[in-house]
């Protein structure tokens, strides 16, 4: 089961199955996205496509020379705008690959818009979905829910996006949701209704153990996409943001001008590949012998060109060494940014504090440290908020809460009105009333032995104890000692066995901390293949901007008055 390979097979076979000759890959805007995540420009070209346009660029060139694959999705936009090609077509010959399901009355309509008899063949591909990790896969929807329930046209492009991923993996799953969720329990029936409606392309050979898609809801976890992060990609995405592969570098102090975007992708860059789960002391330390390996080639071949063969020689492994150096410079670049962050805003006693809010249970200590840091000059707005929610939402209910205190103090630090009316919708985004999982408290005898050996022991590091939730969510699931009165079967049939091929799905957005968790899994529980998706991979800003354009702050808006106004009068 992996995501990547899937979707670049699909590309390929297009590709191959247009025969040789030039060729321009047509395509909108999602799709572009879609494969840019999967193939370079380059390799690309290595195979004959020469021209990479958008079929909603109006001013194209008639190209006649060049064979058309398209690739779109299939909506009813892109439908107008293949009709408009068809009538007036600008290359030889079109070979349309859809990256969904597509109506039969759509298909009559391009065939009678094909006049000229140029289109060749028209396919379904299921690529539908934005290939992250070779186990991680995102929708890059932000703000999929209204309140607690679904906007429909974002549950209407889930849908596509799920089952689309399902028949590219060529899975015909039970599903389980999370039965605190209504928006899980709605995914859950309209994906079934797909597969329902479609069974003849969903009849795979069947497995011993059938493949098992688990739907859950962010709402459950809110405090993963909180916490800072210190593993490369995670830590990459919470401090820079990465976007579809590519990070923008643009405000990086005396940043030269070919190192504005850089790409971070797995799929070519060994470096990137060899050390994006690692955390960030391992990094510096890689980057140094990267560094030492790169001096020690390069010198050598630039003292010693005397003869032909050397310079032949130099030129042989020069595009090897001019990656090389590509990739140096690039990631001394993107770890240089990260440590002049990690020390402007003093993230590891940021962290740090974040961590015990997290993971400890001690609310006098926890108080004190949250006061102190946000008396810290350094501490910038975002991690003043974000360390005040992380407290609002594990002593919510706790008999000496101080949190009308701390928005105060947010509010003398100078912290935004728009960030201090967060703190109440993240609870009420993610608080104990909408959770149906106790997040803070061990719940079973060998949990609380645990996190009393794990308390003595000392954490290996102090910023990485937190667990997503995630983690003993499918930890339980392996073993088989997933509650069915929490996650329960949509229809009437059970697993018996133990599940082998799991895809989880997460409304609302999953993380890179709960992708590493997946990964981990994936390597040491021999027999279970794990891929995990969301609606798209979140930081903490853009988990925030989800929360917002759910609309349940302008309900939590009273008790943020209410707030103050108890805050004042202390």
């Amino acid at each position: 089961m992996n995501v990547v390979f899937a979707v670049k097979q699909y590309i390929s076979k297009m590709i191959e199955d247009s025969g040789p000759g030039m060729k321009v890959l047509l395509m909108d805007k999602e799709t572009t996205g879609i494969v840019s995540m999967v193939y370079t420009q380059s390799e690309i070209l290595q195979k004959e496509v020469y021209l990479f346009e958008r079929i909603d660029s109006q001013n194209r060139e008639i190209m006649k020379h060049l064979k058309a694959i398209c690739f779109l999705r299939p909506t009813k936009e892109n439908v107008d705008y293949l009709i408009q090609e068809l009538r007036r077509p600008k290359y030889s010959i079109y070979f349309i690959y859809f990256s969904n399901v597509i109506s039969k009355s759509d298909v009559k309509s391009l065939a009678e818009a094909d006049e000229q008899e140029v289109v060749a063949e028209v396919q379904e591909f299921y690529g539908d979905y934005i290939a992250v990790n070779p186990h991680l896969f995102s929708l890059n929807i932000l703000g999929c829910c209204q309140g607690r329930n679904w906007d429909p046209t974002q549950l209407s492009r889930t849908t596509q996006g799920l089952t689309a991923l399902l028949l590219s993996l060529k899975k015909c799953p039970m599903i389980r949701y999370q039965l605190s969720s209504e928006a899980a329990k709605r995914l859950a029936e309209c994906v079934k209704q797909v597969i329902t409606k479609e069974y003849e392309l969903f009849e795979f050979r069947r497995t011993e153990v059938p493949p098992l898609l688990l739907i859950l809801d962010r709402c459950d976890d809110a405090i993963t996409p909180l916490l800072n992060q210190w593993t490369y990609q995670a830590m990459v995405h919470e401090l820079l943001g990465i976007n579809n592969s590519r990070i923008d570098l643009s405000r990086v102090p005396g940043i030269s001008k070919d190192l504005r975007e850089v790409v971070l992708s797995a799929e070519n860059d060994e470096f990137y590949a060899n050390n994006m789960y690692l955390n960030f002391a391992e990094i510096g330390s890689n980057i140094k012998n990267l560094m030492e390996d790169f001096q020690k080639k390069k010198p050598k071949e630039q003292q010693k060109l005397e003869s032909i063969a050397d310079m032949k020689a130099f030129v042989e492994n020069y595009p090897q060494f001019k990656k090389m150096s590509g990739t140096v410079s690039k990631h001394v670049t993107v770890v240089g940014e990260l440590s002049r962050l990690v020390s402007e805003r003093n993230l590891l006693e940021v962290s740090e504090v974040e961590q015990e809010l997290a993971c400890q249970n001690d609310h006098s200590s926890a108080l004190q440290n949250v006061k102190r840091l946000l008396q810290n000059p350094k501490v910038t707005e975002l991690d003043a908020a974000r360390i005040v929610m992380l407290y609002a939402l594990h002593y919510e209910r706790h008999s000496s809460n101080s949190l009308p205190g701390l928005i105060m103090d947010l509010r003398n630090k100078g912290v935004s009105e728009k960030y201090r009316k967060l703190v109440s919708a993240v609870v009420e985004y993610g608080g104990k009333r909408v959770r149906g999982s106790d997040l803070f408290s061990p719940k079973d005898a060998v949990a609380i032995t645990k996190q009393f050996l794990k308390g003595l022991k000392g954490v290996e590091n102090v910023y990485t104890q937190h667990q997503p939730f995630l983690h003993e969510t499918l930890d339980h699931l392996i073993k088989g000692k997933l509650k069915e009165n929490l996650y329960p079967y949509l229809g009437p049939s059970t697993l018996r066995d133990r599940p082998q091929d799991i895809i989880v799905f997460v409304i609302g957005g999953a993380t890179y901390e709960e992708a590493l968790t997946v990964y981990n899994l994936n390597r040491t529980t021999p027999g279970v293949r794990i891929v995990l998706g969301g609606t798209t991979v979140h930081n903490t800003k853009s988990f925030l901007e989800e929360v917002l354009a759910s609309g349940l702050h302008s309900r939590s808006r009273e008790s943020s008055q209410a707030t103050s106004r108890t805050a004042s009068r202390r």
